[in-house]
């Protein structure tokens, strides 16, 4: 039985943060019905990479049932109420306020349907200063910080990823999931909100911290940790980059001794210990470099697998296509065209019920869905 079986998930969703929670709760065996906009979810036409479609909506939409429903209208929002009185859980992302003046807000609706897990996906929140604020993934990650912290010495840069989304779709999902659990013994659901800038923002907790309370906050570092030392990137002499770890003192003598072939870096007072190395990296940086010089990549990276250091090779994302490790499912585009990408993250030992079964083309679903639920009881 898959976990979630059973569950209805009704979502006006766009973009990233929401669909991301809804897919993996579709993932587990809910019903997600998605709730589309004339012209349907603008992540569809991101891109064209999936096979003719976009990336982003095939990775995040599989299995899901997709309407076309105007819940300003009577009639879009007669079929709105009927299917959320159905329901289970109800997610939204769209900008703050605009399914409340629908009367679709959470106070509202979790007063007619007390069973009901309402969550709402936003920007910043209901912080008054920021109300007027759209909040795309980018622009959180410079709001937040995050991208003042990455990028290298002399520039700021983006995280690679919709990280702010995607951490906001995760963090839903897990409030979502525990909702459901509580209502299981107490019967009574729950209205969470849930925002990119305070996802962002814990994640921000060390930087901050040693902004308000230590010696500032840390520099840009590029491929280096601004407080553990030798922890970055080093250039072997056929100039292939390999980033290494070292998390303590036992590894840091065996990195100097077997693998730089250098014994006497421990006992040079500026390398003595972490704090001493993070305060000295400049040179550190050099003595290593100079060690490496005469070595290839393939022979650095075998001394360190013999002596456990822990390493990682810097890779492109097509070497990243081609990693031993990089599993793969069939997800299907809008047209029928398989699309292999990532798997799913979390493996089930043993078990095997995770599918695959397409992203909706715009508003496939509509006269079946109206059929089902127009009729409107409602039971919740």
């Amino acid at each position: 039985m898959k976990p979630l079986e059973g569950i209805t998930v009704v979502a006006v969703e766009q973009a990233v943060a929401a669909p991301l929670c809804t897919a993996r709760l579709r993932d587990a065996g809910a019903r997600v019905i998605k709730i589309e906009r004339e012209g349907g979810d603008f992540a569809r036409g991101y891109d064209t990479a999936a096979k003719g479609d976009s990336s982003y909506f095939v990775w995040l939409n599989q299995g899901k049932e997709s309407v076309v429903l105007d819940f300003k209208t009577p009639s879009g929002a007669r079929l709105l109420r009927h299917m959320i009185a159905g329901a289970d859980v109800f997610v939204q992302n769209l900008a703050p306020g605009a399914l409340a003046r629908a009367g679709f807000g959470s106070a509202a609706l979790r007063e007619a349907y007390p069973r009901l897990v309402t969550c709402e996906i936003s920007g910043y929140g209901d912080v008054p200063a920021m109300a007027g604020m759209r909040a795309y993934d980018l622009l959180v990650q410079v709001e937040s910080g995050l991208a003042e912290v990455s990028g290298g010495p002399n520039e700021i840069g983006r995280i690679g990823v919709s990280v702010c989304d995607i951490g906001a779709g995760m963090t839903a999902h897990a409030a979502i999931v525990e909702a459901l659990f509580r209502r299981e013994r107490s019967g009574e659901g729950a209205a969470l909100e849930v925002s990119l800038f305070d996802v962002a923002a814990e994640w921000m907790a060390v930087p901050l911290m040693h902004n308000d309370y230590g010696d500032g906050p840390p520099a840009r570092q590029g491929l280096r940790h601004p407080s553990i030392a030798p922890y970055g990137a080093y250039a072997t002499g056929d100039g292939v980059v390999t980033l290494i770890s070292i998390q303590n003192e036992r590894e840091w003598v065996r990195l100097c001794e077997s693998v730089l072939e250098r014994p006497g870096l421990p006992r040079d007072p500026r390398f003595a210990d972490n704090n001493a190395r993070v305060a000295n990296r400049a040179a550190l940086d050099e003595r290593i470099g100079e060690a490496l010089s005469g070595m290839d990549a393939a022979e650095f990276r075998r001394r360190l697998l013999d002596k456990q250091i822990a390493f990682g090779a810097v890779n492109t994302v097509p070497e990243v296509s081609r990693h031993p490790a990089l599993r793969r499912r069939d997800a299907v585009n809008t047209t029928g065209m398989t699309v292999p990408i990532p798997d799913h993250p979390v493996k089930w030992r043993g078990e095997n019920w995770r599918t695959s079964p397409g992203a909706p083309p715009l508003g496939r679903d509509g006269e079946p869905l109206a059929r089902e639920f127009d009729d409107g009881g409602e039971s919740q």
